[in-house]
């Protein structure tokens, strides 16, 4: 059942509150009710899934091979390959720009992606042949970096571009977990094949995999259309006013961000997030490399993290995390992950040992990915379409990446000043605590917006 009801000049569509077992009957039964769904929304939920699960299963065969081969590039030059990602950002973000400011939505989203499918098909190529490998692999470890904040950006701004906020508290936690499921087959992939068919021909499965998710993409934009409700009097215009281009001007999203307090709490927050899992990656990288010698061995190592992490995770997330976020809130949910890091570099503190590194790795992944992941993301959904594909595809690119520069150096600063291991770590808990506060903060707000304006979504895609 759907309610109407006339504001400004526009129909808006609001879910009815029906009984759980009528929306059960409606929706499908189990998978409903695992989902979290109520009527008319479960087709959308399920592409949803299968998009991010196909999307990040492409990205977690590569990741493994990424890391590997930044020890092979040498852990002195991680901070340089950090600021070739961040200067491969700056030009990546104009054209990413330039496209979404004048294409629709269904046609610069399979852009993006199948323009990724060329690039391995070029590495998988190169690699092969054996040219240049050295250098090969540095431009392949920037490339993946890149790689893997643009394509989930995308993912995540046409989430937010599709579900209100109160459906983003109950379905993303869901969506989310077809992620981490994704993110478990890559890995057991990598795992599985790497010695079987070699690192190289994992390329064309990670492409293999990227076009099956931009096939979803394009059956959930079929989904979102078919739920469109118009008033009569634009019945007849062409288009989706969802799928227009958004129009503007390519520098938009820097000064949405500086005029807007609540982006730039974001964007902080995302370079506190920066800061700490930069951190944590140097010194992943320095307790690895002398774990082992062998490349195979840590391949195995960093895919090993990924499917723990993965496990946790999407028990959490299918059972949880939607429970989680609609009962504490956005806020509370997103300081979940500041929380981890900072018992987690206390522990690290203490004992700075390969196994502690594996369980800090893994819970900080399953509080990212289960909780504080889709709790960030539901801070977008109270932000207009301008400021959901232009603010936050900068944040969540160029500025994450920036961070990554920054915090890298200083890393290796600090480290150059003989500071050790475990001082830095003491020195990253009260960043972590600080961030925290942070986030409850950027909650309050959250819920603020979208209690002045409970049918924001609706009318702010228009």
């Amino acid at each position: 059942m759907i309610i109407r009801t006339r504001r400004s000049g526009q129909v808006v569509c609001y879910q009815n509150q029906t009984s759980p077992k009528a929306t059960d009957m409606a929706t499908g039964g189990w998978i409903a009710r695992l989902a979290g769904t109520r009527e008319g929304e479960l087709k959308a939920v399920l592409w949803s899934f299968a998009y991010f699960f196909f999307l990040l299963a492409s990205y977690f065969i590569l990741r493994p091979l990424r890391d590997e081969m930044g020890i092979a590039a040498g852990r002195d030059n991680l901070q340089w390959l950090f600021t070739a990602t961040f200067f491969a950002m700056i030009v990546a973000s104009p054209l990413y720009a330039m496209a979404i400011v004048r294409l629709p939505r269904s046609k610069f989203i399979p852009l993006v992606y199948h323009f990724f499918v060329l690039n391995l098909l070029a590495f998988w190529a190169v690699l092969l042949s054996g040219w240049e490998r050295a250098l090969t692999a540095q431009v392949f470890f920037v490339w993946v970096s890149v790689f893997n904040l643009f394509a989930v950006s995308v993912f995540w701004s046409f989430m937010t571009d599709l579900y209100r906020s109160e459906q983003g508290k109950r379905l993303f936690g869901f969506i989310a977990a077809g992620g981490t499921a994704g993110t478990m087959l890559g890995s057991s992939i990598t795992v599985s094949l790497a010695g079987l068919i070699g690192p190289t021909n994992l390329l064309l499965v990670a492409a293999a995999m990227l076009e099956i998710a931009i096939i979803c993409a394009f059956f959930l934009e079929r989904t979102a259309r078919a739920f469109r409700v118009t008033d009569a009097s634009t019945a007849a215009s062409t288009g989706d006013a969802d799928d227009r281009a958004i129009g503007g001007g390519m520098l938009d999203g820097f000064k949405l961000i500086l005029r807007s307090p609540y982006l730039a709490g974001i964007g902080l927050w995302v370079l506190l997030l920066s800061l700490a899992g930069t951190f944590l990656y140097f010194m992943q990288q320095d307790v690895v490399r002398n774990a082992s010698t062998d490349p195979a061995v840590r391949t195995q190592i960093f895919a090993t993290m990924d499917l723990a992490a993965s496990l946790m995770t999407l028990a959490l997330q299918l059972v949880i995390t939607g429970r989680f976020i609609k009962w504490l809130g956005a806020g509370p949910a997103a300081a979940m992950l500041p929380l981890v890091f900072a018992i987690g570099f206390s522990a690290l503190a203490f004992a700075p040992l390969l196994a502690v590194v594996i369980a800090f790795q893994a819970l900080q992944r399953t509080a990212n990915f289960a909780i504080s992941n889709p709790a960030r993301e539901i801070l977008f959904t109270a932000v207009d379409r301008q400021e959901r594909y232009k603010a936050k595809n900068l944040i969540d690119a160029a500025l994450f990446r920036g961070g990554d520069v920054i915090w890298s150096w200083a890393f290796t600063a600090l480290r150059g000043l003989g500071m050790s291991m475990s001082s830095i770590a003491w020195m990253t808990v009260p960043v972590a605590l600080a961030w925290l506060g942070l986030a409850l903060a950027l909650g309050r707000t959250q819920e603020k917006r979208s209690a002045a304006e409970p049918d924001i979504a609706d009318k702010r895609r228009v």
